[in-house]
């Protein structure tokens, strides 16, 4: 449940707790406040946001303070059993079920709501237990995410620190070139080596004794990779990382080398330059972005997550989809209905079917952009995904808008549209039932196990890194 549902049940509570205790009905707190006892009940069952005059009109005929009805606190015991509930119902673990909610009313006991939570209580625990193994480094994924849904995904310091290096280099405009990198480097006292024997764990590898960033001889096409790789290994001398303490402070360092990476390839200057004039003309598209500063469809789309609702005022969301529709990478804040499971971790769900991320995998020309629009319960959406293929397999890259801003994006008038009404499993889960009747005890199929699933990750200072490796690689290097 969103935070400002939970609230307005929370308050709801209280004002009924307060009109009990002074004894009114709810016609006759409503003739005291000046509205009808009907929409006194949609507040007290926090179906509506009362407006502050009426909260304060409230707390004169109820005898207390507009403070008090706000209180983040249940005003008791019963109280607290019923915001429980309505949240445990709420929740995907439980709405997976398909079994139809308890509706509270005063004949329920409290005995029979304790009873009731203790078997949502179990059921969250085994979905914890379920995903024990991955689970400190999926809820530290998680919380990043959040935090950075808060900050627009925006970090102006690194954006900031990116634009000097960048002029320091000399770089004015257009893609960033090879050789400007190697002068950041060298303006930080590093040399870059392209060597064939990296270590299989790493990406990249710092020698801060000699001076040298170690990468990879060959990268995708145009090297967009090798300029990221190299930036991102400099990123961690500008700002000032130490050995990461826990996954936490891993993944959010990552998170800051990559932000680096990006504004240094495309630089926010003359990115919210191009935004602009693009969203003047109502014809902003991804691959115009992408193409204007030589990246990939992927870089430019997260790109736009970092400047779109700071510099634009537009909310969006950009999907990473594989062939079978799991979510690799996600970034969200126009309140797309995303699968999440008891942790709140998004990657690693598979999307809904209907979604125009999985969608396009069945277009006849995957060359060019499939855009449509998707009506889910949280409302339309306009997307535009652009599919790739990769030694591991098919992939789609997302961005969608709420159907209000799609009059900025080329592609708006796409005749394209679907419903999905994921999280229920009757949406795209299930099969129908005249089918599954059908197969039901006729069928046998071998599931595909996943190699990763049973591949722990390396022991050492830096989380997913062999450090007996990568030390033998610097020997091996450290007198060339």
């Amino acid at each position: 449940m969103p935070p400002a549902a939970i609230e307005l049940a929370t308050l709801g509570h209280r004002i009924r707790h307060h009109r009990l205790a002074a004894g009114y009905t709810l016609d006759e707190l409503g003739a005291l406040t000046g509205v009808a006892g009907s929409q006194l009940s949609l507040i007290e069952n926090g179906k509506r946001e009362p407006k502050l005059s009426l909260l304060q009109e409230i707390a004169r005929a109820t005898g207390t303070e507009v403070a008090d009805l706000l209180s983040a606190e249940p005003p008791n015991r019963r109280a607290a059993l019923e915001i429980e509930l309505e949240r445990a119902q709420a929740g995907s673990v439980f709405r997976q079920l398909g079994i139809p909610p308890v509706k509270v009313t005063k004949g329920v006991s409290d005995e029979t709501l304790e009873s009731i939570l203790g078997l949502h209580r179990e059921l969250q625990r085994r979905e914890r237990e379920a995903i024990a193994t991955p689970e400190e480094a999926r809820r530290a994924n998680t919380e990043q995410r959040l935090r950075m849904r808060e900050r627009g995904n925006y970090l102006p310091d690194i954006e900031r620190l990116a634009e000097k290096q960048l002029k320091a280099a000399g770089h004015v405009t257009g893609a960033l070139t090879h050789r400007t990198v190697s002068i950041m480097a060298e303006q930080l006292g590093f040399e870059l080596i392209y060597v064939n024997d990296l270590p299989h764990s790493a990406r990249s590898v710092t020698d801060l004794e000699n001076g040298r960033i170690y990468l990879p001889p060959a990268s995708i096409p145009g090297g967009h990779g090798l300029r990221s790789m190299a930036l991102q290994a400099m990123a961690h001398r500008l700002l000032g990382h130490e050995r990461p303490n826990d996954y936490a402070d891993f993944l959010q360092q990552r998170l800051e080398i990559n932000y680096y990476a990006a504004c240094c390839l495309m630089p926010e200057t003359t990115s919210v330059a191009f935004l602009r004039q693009a969203k003047k003309d109502r014809n902003l598209a991804v691959e115009d972005f992408r193409d204007a500063f030589g990246v990939t469809h992927e870089a430019a789309g997260m790109r736009l997550t970092n400047l779109a609702t700071e510099h634009l005022g537009i909310r969006l969301h950009f999907l990473r989809v594989d062939g079978s529709g799991a979510i690799s990478r996600v970034y969200e804040n126009d309140d797309l209905p995303l699968p999440v499971d008891v942790t709140g971790s998004v990657e690693g769900q598979v999307a809904c079917r209907r979604f125009s991320a999985r969608r396009a995998f069945s277009e006849q020309n995957r060359t060019t952009e499939h855009y449509q629009y998707t009506d889910t319960p949280a409302g339309t959406f306009w997307c535009s995904t652009q599919t790739g293929s990769t030694s591991e397999g098919d992939f789609s890259i997302t961005v969608g808008v709420p159907f209000d801003d799609a009059k900025w994006f080329r592609g708006r008038e796409t005749q394209e549209r679907a419903e999905s009404r994921c999280p229920e499993e009757s949406c795209c889960r299930r099969p129908p039932a005249d089918v599954a009747a059908r197969w039901a005890g006729k069928a046998w199929p071998s599931a595909r196990v996943h190699r990763h699933m049973f591949s722990p990750l390396p022991r050492g200072d830096f989380p997913g890194v062999d450090d007996t490796e990568v030390f033998a690689f610097l020997e091996r290097h450290a007198g060339s």
